[in-house]
């Protein structure tokens, strides 16, 4: 699969973990963005309300570089890598402006337990980000954080077969 152009953007609104909304530079629309290559737990469920949270800590109101797929989802959004500022680049709150977008919002997700790595679209990533979502994924398990500190977690893509989704109907 491949992406198009990197697009400089300021997320001014996080969903849940692993949707968010930005303005971009030579759009005049509202992008709505999902992550590639994760499935965060849903707002409702648990870890839902901490893995928004944490998405909000690394993106909201600050500068992303978004590398999105050609492609919309089936509910309309833009599903794209979001690269932030890291977190050593805070001063007084917010990120300097000189500080590179360097990043990887997603795979932070996945370091601390708070997604899931979504290998049904592995086959959407390069193999060097199919492998570091892989081990950053079972890292996470394998030290029980996050969602992974439950005995029997479920998957979002499982959890939504009997959950109604708010996007469902969106389009």
């Amino acid at each position: 699969m491949s992406f198009t152009a990197a697009l400089l953007c300021f997320v001014f609104a996080v969903s849940d973990g692993d949707t968010l909304k930005a303005r971009c530079d030579g759009r005049a629309a509202t992008v709505t963005v999902r992550l590639a290559g994760i499935d965060a737990p849903e707002y409702r469920q648990p870890f839902g309300q901490r893995s928004r949270q944490k998405m909000a800590e690394l993106a909201l109101d600050q500068p992303a570089r978004l590398e999105c797929q050609k492609r919309e989802d089936k509910y309309g959004r833009q599903v794209c890598r979001v690269w932030v500022a890291p977190d050593h680049c805070r001063k007084g709150g917010r990120r300097s402006e000189n500080c590179p977008l360097t990043l990887d919002a997603g795979h932070a997700l996945l370091t601390v337990g708070l997604a899931w790595w979504d290998e049904r679209f592995a086959y959407t990533e390069p193999p060097q980000m199919r492998s570091a979502y892989a081990f950053s994924q079972d890292e996470a398990r394998a030290r029980h954080v996050g969602l992974w500190s439950d005995d029997d977690p479920v998957p979002p893509w499982l959890w939504r077969r009997f959950h109604a989704s708010p996007y469902r109907h969106a389009r």
